[in-house]
C-alpha cells in the first residue's frame, strides 16, 4: 500500500471530501492542471500494463488536430492522483499512476473528450529488440538496464529483493523487452511492475502465510465493507513447479527444483486430496539451485491464488497495490485474509469501489 497518514485511513472511513487531481505533462516540457469531469483508473496484476486510464475532460479544444498540440500522442503524459481534501487548504494526494497518453477522442463541438493512457511499462514492452540483445551480470543490474533502454531516466526500486547473478541470456530480434525484464526478474523470485508515482519495483508477490495485513475491511459502523462475493475454482491452479535453468555458456551443470505446496492445511497440498498439478518452468538466466528454487516460490504463490476468489465493494482506498493482504471482517463476524488482484478507483467523487482478490484464507 502506498504510505499514507493514519488520518487519512481513517477520513475514508467516515464523510469526508475527496479530491482527484490529473496533470498533463506535455512534450514541451509544460504542466498544467486538467479540469476532468469523470473517469477511472484500473489496476490490475494480470496485465503486462499494470494500470490503464481514462479521464473525461469538456474542453474540446484538447482534441489534437496537429502532432505539436499540447494534448498530442506523441510522448504526453498523464499524472493523477486521488485524496482526501481535510479543508482550510490542507489535502493528501495519493498517486494513482503516471500514464503515456495513447489516446484522445471526442465530439470537436458538444465533447466530452475521452483520454486514453498506460502506466509506464508499455513504453518498454513497446520498444522491440531491433538487434539480438544480451543480457548479464546481476538480476538487477539487467532489470535496470533493460527499463533505461527505453526510459533513460527510469527508477527501480529494488530493496525487497537478494541481488543475485543472472546467466547470460540472448533475446532475438523483435523480442518483447518486458517479457525479458519478467524473466530476469524471476531469477531472484521476483516481479516487476511500475508504481504508481511513475517509478518501478522489483519485489516478490507477497506470501499470504506470512504477510501483515495492510488495510482492514470491516462490517459494521465505521466499517469499509459494502458488500463481498465469494468463490472457488481450480481453474489455472498449479500446486507444483519444477523449474529447470541450463545455460551453455556459463559451463555449469544444468539445475532444477521441484517447488510445491507442502502446507498440510492447505486446500492444495501437494500430498493431499487435490494431487498433483505441477507447472513447468525453464530459463537459461538461472543458474544455481537457489534461483530455481525462488523462482519456484514466485511461480507457486501465483499458482495456487486462483483457488479462491473474492469480489469485495468497499469504500475506496486509492493507496492500495495489487498484492496487498487485506483483512476483511464479514457481517457473521468471521474474518479471512485476502490478496488484491485487481480493483478500478472511480475520478468522480462516488465513495464504493470493487476489489477483485484472490487467495483468500481464514485470518483473525
Amino acid at each position: 500500500m502506498y504510505p499514507v497518514s493514519p488520518r487519512f485511513l481513517q477520513a475514508i472511513l467516515q464523510s469526508h471530501t475527496p479530491v482527484t487531481e490529473v496533470k498533463l505533462f506535455r512534450t514541451d516540457g509544460g504542466v498544467e492542471t486538467l479540469e476532468h469531469i469523470g473517469g477511472s483508473v484500473s489496476v490490475d496484476r494480470g496485465s503486462t500494463v499494470h494500470r490503464t486510464c481514462t479521464v473525461q475532460v469538456a474542453d474540446t479544444s484538447l482534441i489534437p488536430r496537429t502532432p505539436t498540440d499540447r494534448l498530442a500522442i506523441y510522448g504526453a503524459r498523464l499524472h493523477i492522483s486521488r485524496g482526501v481534501d481535510y479543508g482550510n487548504g490542507d489535502r493528501e494526494l495519493v498517486p494513482l499512476g503516471v500514464f503515456r497518453v495513447d489516446e484522445v477522442s471526442g465530439d470537436v463541438d458538444a465533447g466530452p473528450v475521452t483520454i486514453s493512457g498506460k502506466s509506464l511499462e508499455c513504453a518498454v514492452a513497446d520498444d522491440r529488440f531491433t538487434a539480438p540483445y544480451r543480457a548479464t551480470g546481476t538480476a538487477v543490474s539487467a532489470v535496470t538496464t533493460l527499463l533505461r533502454r527505453s526510459i533513460p531516466d527510469a527508477v527501480l526500486d529494488s530493496s525487497a529483493v537478494a541481488d543475485a547473478p543472472i546467466g547470460p541470456r540472448t533475446w532475438d530480434v523483435e523480442g518483447d523487452p518486458w517479457t525479458a525484464v519478467a524473466e530476469v526478474a524471476s531469477a531472484v523470485g521476483a516481479e516487476v511492475y511500475a508504481t504508481p508515482d511513475g517509478q518501478f519495483a522489483m519485489a516478490p508477490l507477497p506470501d499470504l502465510a506470512t504477510a501483515l495485513p495492510v488495510w482492514t475491511i470491516s462490517a459494521g459502523e465505521g466499517g469499509a465493507y459494502i458488500q463481498a462475493s465469494r468463490g472457488m475454482s481450480v481453474d489455472g491452479v498449479r500446486n507444483g513447479w519444477l523449474i529447470r535453468g541450463e545455460n551453455t555458456e556459463t559451463n555449469v551443470a544444468p539445475v532444477s527444483a521441484l517447488v510445491v505446496d507442502t502446507d498440510p492445511t492447505s486446500p492444495t497440498y501437494w500430498s493431499g486430496p487435490f494431487g498433483h498439478r505441477p507447472g513447468f518452468y525453464s530459463s537459461p538466466t538461472i543458474t544455481t539451485l537457489a534461483a530455481a528454487t525462488l523462482a519456484g516460490q514466485l511461480k507457486l504463490r501465483a499458482g495456487i491464488a486462483p483457488n479462491a476468489s473474492a469480489d469485495l465493494t468497499a469504500l475506496a482506498n486509492p493507496a492500495l497495490e495489487t498484492g496487498d493482504v487485506l483483512r476483511v471482517v464479514y457481517p457473521d463476524g468471521t474474518a479471512e485474509l485476502h490478496q488484491v488482484a485487481s480493483f478500478s478507483i472511480d475520478l468522480d467523487l462516488g465513495g464504493a469501489f470493487t476489489l477483485q482478490t484472490i487467495a483468500a484464507k481464514e485470518g483473525t
